[in-house]
């Protein structure tokens, strides 16, 4: 699937208009990274919310693409603002359970990075290339509960295949802080 080359522009311009602070926190046009990670794993409808929802979690818990924001107050209001404008597009789009995902998403990182787990990558990809189908719950289940996420990375490339799930959770990697 390939990403839209408007998607960075709209999630930019969408900030920015939302937001002094966020328009200052922008990146220069030719330091913008327009790299999707997850989102090729997916259907293309899910696209700029899923970028814009990863773009919030990289500003929490990474390196943005985007956004170069003056301190660490503003990198979370923004990171935050960055999950709730994501989540609403999706929510947009009328797939409850694609909305219910992201919100397990969004708490289950958390939940790892608050525990300094692993796994965070797995579950991004499984969430990308799975995202409304309902099938989620077990394999999440088995990285809550038991810190396992290889059920996750195997759902994910029986749904988008070996090399693209290798190529996200490479990016994924090269993004952490």
């Amino acid at each position: 699937m390939a990403v839209a080359v408007g998607l960075w522009d709209v999630m930019a311009r969408e900030a920015a208009e939302e937001s002094a602070l966020w328009g200052a926190s922008l990146r220069s046009e030719d330091e913008r990274e327009r790299e999707p990670i997850f989102s090729p794993l997916g259907v293309e409808r899910f696209s700029l919310g899923l970028e814009t929802i990863y773009e919030g979690y990289l500003l929490h818990y990474g390196r943005p693409r985007l956004f170069a924001p003056a301190d660490d107050d503003t990198a979370l209001l923004l990171g935050d603002y960055l999950y709730a404008h994501g989540l609403v597009r999706i929510a947009e789009l009328g797939d409850v359970t694609a909305v219910g995902d992201l919100a397990e998403l969004i708490s289950l990182c958390a939940q790892l990075k608050a525990d300094e787990s692993p796994g965070d990558g797995a579950l991004w990809a499984a969430t990308a290339a799975q995202l409304g189908a309902g099938v989620l719950d077990g394999p999440r289940g088995a990285l809550r509960d038991r810190g396992n996420p290889r059920p996750l990375e195997i759902l994910a490339r029986a749904e988008a295949g070996d090399g693209g799930v290798d190529a996200a959770l490479a990016a994924h990697a090269r993004r952490q802080a």
